[in-house]
């Protein structure tokens, strides 16, 4: 029988041992585990799934293999494992299977009495059954807690405690961030920098790119639209001072450095900021200047080209025209031509 199928009869096997245990109405809470690989060495693939009634929950995380005290997984060939998995909130009384490291079986949380009253004695409370539940899982701990009390953060509750758990804000990360020249006590924004990539790293890259960045949002928008220091090196060695603003606004409409290098090809070397970021709103781009130069309009006014394309002067309007023997028309009146409709 292969693993999976030898997984596939546990689990099936679990389901009923736990349908039975359940009728039965024993206490805490059961479900079943497997253990798979991970690409990540000293770890495994640790998941944990749970069925009642109409409540299904699934969570699979890499875990330290030292977390599995007594297991061997580098034994091959079968093996039954009984495993406690112990954290603050509770512990994890595990049996079952592996076979050459891989395997599954049956789970039974115990959560600890006392975890509740004590957290809510550090000021986190409100801790059901089965936020302890969730707490245990993500080894909210009681050092962890008192911990990140002691960074006196704005915002911080039981949900923002276990949301900097699974998203790795810890006191050495706000101290990082905080060494970085970034005072941030908010716990949404450590959390969004987190999910947003904010490091330490990122800050210190930006200032040593020139900019002094400390604004939580403006950093979280560098985030997110690709702001990187690479690209603020780029901007000002082509002559620009940008603030946070109009970097952002260079990335969501495209204004790369590559970009303002080919205007620069073109003779626009000195362009307004907001210009540049208006000719990516509009499509003047270095195509269009250069077609415009073919028809014999050279190195037109950043506002006059801004104008021509909002007001839908093209190429091919002007040919157009001046196929007619209208060719010594200014810009100023081929955009007055488009604003009156005339074709």
């Amino acid at each position: 029988m292969n693993l999976k199928r030898m997984i596939g009869v546990i689990l099936v096997i679990a389901g009923i041992i736990l349908g039975v245990a359940k009728a039965l109405g024993g206490e805490g809470q059961s479900g079943d585990w497997t253990i798979r690989r991970s690409d990540d060495p000293g770890r495994v693939e640790f998941s944990l799934m749970d069925s009642r009634a109409g409540h299904h929950f699934h969570i699979s995380s890499d875990w330290p293999a030292s977390d599995f005290s007594g297991v061997d997984f580098s034994k091959a060939g079968r093996q039954e494992v009984h495993f406690t998995i112990a954290r603050d909130a509770g512990k994890f009384e595990c049996e079952g299977f592996l076979k050459d490291g891989e395997g599954a079986g049956l789970f039974h949380f115990v959560a600890d009495a006392k975890y509740a009253q004590e957290m809510k004695g550090l000021g986190f409370g409100g801790i059901d059954g089965d936020k302890q539940w969730a707490m245990a899982i993500h080894d909210v701990g009681l050092k962890f807690a008192r911990d990140i009390k002691a960074e006196n953060l704005q915002g911080l509750d039981t949900d923002k405690l276990i949301a900097f758990k699974i998203h790795g804000v810890t006191p050495e990360f706000i101290a990082g961030i905080r060494a970085a020249g970034v005072n941030v006590s908010d716990s949404d924004k450590l959390i969004a920098f987190r999910i947003h990539g904010v490091s330490p790293e990122f800050v210190s890259g930006i200032r040593s790119a020139g900019m002094n960045v400390v604004d939580s949002d403006k950093l979280i928008a560098f985030r997110i639209h690709g702001v990187t220091p690479e690209m603020v090196r780029s901007i000002k060695q082509a002559g620009y001072e940008p603030d946070a603003d109009k970097l952002i606004a260079m990335r969501i409409h495209g204004a790369t450095p590559e970009w303002v290098a080919e205007l620069k090809k073109q003779g626009y070397e000195h362009v307004d900021l907001d210009k540049l970021i208006a000719f990516r709103i509009h499509g003047v781009s270095p195509d269009f200047i250069g077609q415009l130069q073919k028809l014999g309009y050279s190195h037109p006014e950043p506002d006059q080209l801004i104008a021509m394309r909002i007001h839908g002067v093209t190429p091919d309007f002007i040919s157009g025209l001046q196929s007619r023997g209208m060719k010594n028309l200014s810009i100023d009146q081929l955009v007055s031509l488009r604003i009156h409709g005339i074709d």
